[in-house]
């Protein structure tokens, strides 16, 4: 079992999450069961499923529960950029967040090829 606390992607995803979580707040009402809702869940899906990889038996199961954290990550990016365009997040705060998200999706990819190149 590995300390999942440990990896540096996972507190970037964690605060990532807070971040999240902090923006969505200011939210439309009408959004707050639709948009808002599916936002956060990817973002917390994120650090989520780093954390349960981490709680597998082997290298090949936490390599999996990375690629669905990837897919998570894409998935927030996209749900980032529609509420830019949907004007509902200013264009400096999804800057900083696509950026955020940007660098987690490199990070769990370094990832995933450190596992499996000892696979």
């Amino acid at each position: 079992m590995i300390d999942y606390k440990k990896y540096k992607v996972w507190q970037k995803s964690h605060a990532l999450v807070l971040n999240i979580y902090n923006l969505t707040n200011s939210f439309p009402d009408l959004e707050k069961f639709n948009l808002v809702t599916q936002i956060n869940r990817a973002a917390t899906s994120i650090p989520t499923n780093i954390a349960e990889g981490c709680g597998r038996e082997t290298q090949k199961e936490l390599s999996r529960f990375l690629y669905i954290s990837s897919g998570s990550a894409h998935e927030l990016e996209y749900l980032i950029i529609l509420s830019r365009d949907l004007n509902y997040l200013q264009s400096n705060s999804a800057e900083a967040i696509l950026s955020d998200i940007i660098e987690i999706k490199k990070m769990l990819a370094s990832l995933i090829r450190k596992i499996k190149s000892t696979l």
